[in-house]
């Protein structure tokens, strides 16, 4: 699955550019395949795992805060089945902002998800985290909870909660997804 890196915002995208040439000159070749997230893909992975105590809990949070969109992503998808993957609601996962991409370790012409793997001493995950520090970008596989390897944000808020209310989140995935 191959991403475009023109769904991201511009300032983002010839950031994560760089940062897949860094990889590459070090020999961990990194290949993008999740850039731009509806809030419908992130509510079909957020619902993966959850009961549906968990969900009707959301969703009577999310319309008591001015956001029946969001909700209507959750209810929209259905039932859900799988590993937990992410515990950001949509609209709250930076994918959903052209803000994050996804990248996995090519490995003999393979995607290769281990972040303990080592070739030649380096692994990619690793090396792809610590390159995209440089960069002044947030790699998932740092964060002290739930490592996300494959993840790089362009902003350091962990959520755009930190910037923006539930109403406006709303409102912005709604006239862009909606």
């Amino acid at each position: 699955m191959a991403a475009d890196l023109q769904q991201l915002i511009p300032e983002f995208s010839l950031q994560v550019e760089a940062l897949l040439q860094r990889c590459n000159t070090e020999g961990l070749p990194m290949r993008p395949f999740f850039t731009l997230r509806s809030p419908f893909e992130q509510a079909r992975l957020w619902r993966q795992s959850r009961s549906r105590e968990q969900i009707q809990a959301q969703l009577t949070m999310l319309r008591a805060r001015g956001a029946p969109f969001l909700a209507y992503c959750i209810e929209s998808v259905g039932p859900q089945h799988g590993n937990p993957v992410t515990n950001a609601l949509p609209g709250l996962s930076w994918h959903q902002w052209g803000e994050a991409v996804d990248c996995f370790w090519l490995l003999d012409g393979k995607a290769e998800w281990s972040a303990t793997r080592k070739l030649g001493g380096g692994n990619g995950y690793r090396a792809y985290a610590a390159a995209a520090q440089d960069l002044g970008l947030t790699p998932g596989g740092l964060w002290p909870r739930l490592k996300d390897w494959p993840h790089v944000q362009w902003r350091s808020a962990g959520s755009p909660l930190k910037q923006y209310g539930w109403k406006e989140i709303d409102a912005e995935m709604e006239r862009r997804f909606g």
